[in-house]
């Protein structure tokens, strides 16, 4: 059976079962995982009854473990038939495909259910990338995730994302250095590829310019970059790289006046978090449709709570829709033409006032 026989367009009975159960696919990474959160709350607020189960790679357990529209995960598996029999165990009604690669389509064949899968816009994206013609709607990633379940009359409830944590994994106060303990600016360092993160040298000339406290989030792959950001003042700049797990380095940035993050998964953790941004993007772009979402209800009673931060008008953005181990011109002019001065600027605007 293909794809196409069993993708679903129009269910007109998809509301008579009472208790429908939904299998949810979207395996990485943090940042995607974050953006599905709105049809996850969404279907299951609006279709009564509804069943949520979410199928996600381990690694990136934290990310949903909390969420209480969640009914269950489950974990891609290794051992492939073992992992589709426990799916087939839980007599799901549908699946919703928010990840769309062969992989799914294999479990979707396997399952043999109906299916619901987002566009991935891959034809666009090529066109944009290869040829430099921007052709991508002018629609964010979330609102692509919610054609999957207008059938089920579902719609956007414009409350924006959602990220749980925990209370053991909140971060106390004491666990901060004390000259942070009256307010910071977190700056994630880390990013997924080497084209999407400001070299060290502009991540250092950023917190020499920026006069708050500062706290800088990455995993323990970046502690390093870290300690070389934090030497230009160890007072002023915390290196928690490595530190802290995935939600209390959440927490922290909950915690935060303000965020200044490339394009990354704490990126759209802090806009779930409501936390204002300072988005930096380098290989790829803001047309890509993933740009910090905070929702129409939020966004009616504040201001605009981001700002992008990238080089215009270089022939070469974007050269690629994820990001890339090393620039392919050599040059690195999509980061390295950073405007660090703006930055400081925009930090100043935001922080005016707190």
């Amino acid at each position: 059976m293909t794809e196409q026989t069993k993708e679903v367009t129009d269910l007109s009975s998809a509301t008579a079962d009472p208790e429908p159960r939904f299998l949810m696919i979207r395996f990485s990474s943090i940042g995607d995982i974050v953006l599905t959160t709105p049809v996850v709350r969404c279907l299951k607020k609006q279709v009564p009854g509804a069943q949520i189960h979410y199928l996600i790679k381990p690694q990136f357990k934290a990310v949903m473990e909390h969420n209480p529209y969640i009914d269950k995960l489950h974990f891609l598996q290794q051992d492939w038939e073992a992992m589709i029999e426990e799916l087939k165990a839980e007599k799901f009604d549908y699946i919703i495909d928010l990840h769309h690669n062969l992989r799914t389509l294999r479990l979707k064949n396997a399952l043999e259910l109906p299916s619901f899968s987002f566009n991935k816009l891959n034809i666009e994206k090529f066109i944009f990338v290869k040829l430099k013609w921007n052709v991508m709607p002018k629609l964010h990633i979330i609102d692509r995730y919610m054609e999957t379940v207008k059938s089920f009359g579902v719609y956007n409830d414009g409350e924006g994302m959602d990220y749980f944590i925990s209370e053991s994994e909140r971060v106390p106060q004491n666990d901060i250095p004390a000259s942070h303990h009256l307010g910071f600016i977190s700056i994630v360092i880390g990013a997924s590829f080497y084209t999407k993160k400001l070299p060290v040298y502009k991540l250092q000339e950023l917190c020499k310019k920026i006069p708050h406290p500062i706290i800088l989030l990455g995993a323990k792959e970046e502690a390093a970059e870290g300690d070389e950001i934090a030497s230009v003042d160890p007072i002023k700049v915390y290196n928690a790289c490595g530190k802290f797990s995935l939600n209390e380095s959440a927490d922290l940035v909950r915690q935060s006046k303000l965020v200044i993050a490339h394009d990354t998964g704490l990126m759209h953790i802090a806009a779930a978090l409501k936390k204002e941004v300072i988005a930096v993007w380098g290989s790829t772009t803001p047309s890509f449709g993933m740009v910090p979402y905070y929702g129409k209800v939020f966004l009616r009673r504040n201001a605009m709570p981001y700002d992008d931060v990238q080089v215009h008008k270089l022939w070469c953005r974007p050269c690629t829709k994820i990001g890339r181990n090393k620039c392919p011109q050599g040059h690195f002019k999509c980061m390295k033409n950073i405007d660090i001065d703006y930055m400081v600027n925009q930090v100043a605007i935001r922080l005016k006032g707190k």
